[in-house]
């Protein structure tokens, strides 16, 4: 899947476009009293003000040798999300190397680095450096009613996990990163799971595709 267009809501539009923007170093493509785009390489982040605001889990999709030189770069911007001492995550199971931090609304943000994309880079790591929206989270009650709506419209495959606790969509240049709400939180930092909505516009096999994610179900998806 590789994801086009992804449309969350904020809290503070002006503090995250001013994080995004100087802290991150991405550009900033359109803005208005509501709403802001934000160019994520490949990917657009549009960020709308709404008093009904809850926290997201997303990921980025980072060169797949610049994890350490990711990590002392973003160590001077925010605080890094540990899990004990590590500031770096190993998932093994997935080659690939995480690191996490807060945006200004307490989103949890992942630089990821997937090893088997092969995307090395020999630039020195920056805003620039980022390839594309590569996860996000979609909290639920039931992961197997949303994972077969889902397989039923696109013909997407679980990448990772099971239909009872975590389920990965789609493969490693984008997935819907599902949870079981009611029995797990968001990792590394243990904070609560929210059903938050969002609009995401993505292309699987050839295929254009929009879904609305809404009260903790899709409402629409289509091509």
């Amino acid at each position: 899947m590789k994801i086009k267009r992804l449309q969350i809501y904020c809290s503070n539009l002006n503090n995250q476009i001013t994080f995004y923007t100087q802290k991150i170093g991405l550009t900033l493509v359109e803005k208005s009293n509501h709403k802001a785009i934000i160019q994520i390489g490949n990917s657009e982040l549009t960020l709308v003000k709404s008093d009904k605001f809850k926290p997201y889990h997303f990921a980025f999709n980072i060169p797949s040798n610049k994890e350490i030189e990711a990590l002392e770069w973003l160590k001077t911007r925010v605080k890094i999300l540990k899990d004990g001492n590590a500031e770096i995550q190993d998932f093994q199971s997935w080659n690939a190397k995480a690191i996490y931090f807060y945006d200004q609304d307490h989103n949890i943000v992942e630089l990821i680095a997937r090893k088997n994309l092969n995307n090395q880079s020999t630039d020195s790591f920056s805003g620039d450096s980022i390839f594309e929206i590569s996860e996000i989270g979609l909290p639920v009650n039931n992961i197997e009613s949303i994972y077969k709506d889902i397989h039923k419209t696109t013909g997407m495959a679980i990448y990772s996990g099971g239909l009872e606790r975590f389920c990965a969509i789609g493969d490693e240049n984008g997935l819907f990163i599902c949870i079981n709400k009611q029995i797990k939180d968001w990792y590394p930092t243990g904070d609560k799971a929210y059903s938050s909505s969002f609009e995401i516009e993505f292309i699987e096999q050839d295929n254009f595709f929009k879904m609305v994610f809404n009260n903790g179900k899709i409402e629409t998806l289509f091509k």
